[in-house]
């Protein structure tokens, strides 16, 4: 019986992943509902993807030195640092953060909406709900995830750089030149923009999903919002094997 469920819950998701994808018109009021989204989930996640991409580049830089100089390598450094994460860590890093900003909000706000009847309010007259409420906040995470993730990187190496030449004391050429000789562009950062893409699309997805279907009590809504942080970060991590093992 549970097998059968799950069968069920991933049959209607996928249906569910088909009809916002459906629902995703270029109309006037999509696009100034995207940009609103955009800005609620995309411009206020900056600061945690800040805060998280300088602290992941100060402690990876840190133990990286520690771990090459052992084998003499420390020339190596930003090399280590550039691959590992525009490769792996920057995208999932940044969607993993992204779920708990950006993706709980998304559940909470559906979860809500399904509580207090406005999705019903919207069905009464005549308006979609996926294509009002569901389908600006997916591509408003497929568009700004790639965007957070690249800033997610950028600080993490400055903060690496940081690290590396001013408190360990390498050299600040060495470390420039060899991480632009080991990160290619469509195999480091390419690869980090096509899975953040994906990342996003799938929280986005995730957490609508469970929000708009909901119980409609505020029990519910906290429920869906906890599953949604939970199955999209299983989800993230998930794809990325998939992702890394076909890619590379």
């Amino acid at each position: 019986m549970a097998g059968s469920s799950s069968l069920r819950s991933l049959g209607a998701a996928g249906l569910f992943s088909l009809s916002v994808l459906r629902a995703s018109k270029p109309t006037a009021d999509f696009f100034a509902e995207l940009v609103r989204e955009i800005y609620k989930i995309g411009a206020r996640s900056l600061p945690i993807i800040a805060v998280g991409g300088a602290f992941v580049g100060l402690v990876l830089t840190l133990q990286g030195y520690r771990t090459l100089t052992t084998f003499g390598a420390a020339d190596a450094l930003s090399t280590l640092l550039g691959l590992s994460l525009y490769r792996e860590l920057g995208p999932v890093l940044t969607a993993l953060l992204f779920i708990g900003r950006a993706g709980s909000s998304i559940a909470a706000e559906l979860g809500l909406m399904r509580a207090t009847d406005q999705i019903k309010a919207l069905e009464l007259m005549a308006i979609d709900p996926l294509a009002k409420a569901v389908a600006p906040r997916f591509w408003a995470a497929v568009l700004t995830v790639p965007l957070l993730t690249g800033f997610f990187c950028s600080l993490a190496v400055s903060a690496g750089w940081f690290q590396a030449v001013q408190v360990l004391g390498l050299d600040n050429g060495t470390f420039w030149s060899a991480l632009q000789n080991s990160v290619d562009f469509w195999d480091g950062f390419g690869v980090a923009l096509l899975k953040s893409a994906v990342f996003g699309g799938t929280c986005a997805l995730v957490a609508a999903y469970v929000g708009f279907n909901a119980e409609p009590t505020i029990e519910g809504t906290s429920v869906a919002t906890t599953r949604a942080v939970v199955n999209a970060s299983l989800l993230v991590l998930m794809f990325n094997f998939i992702l890394s093992a076909f890619l590379f």
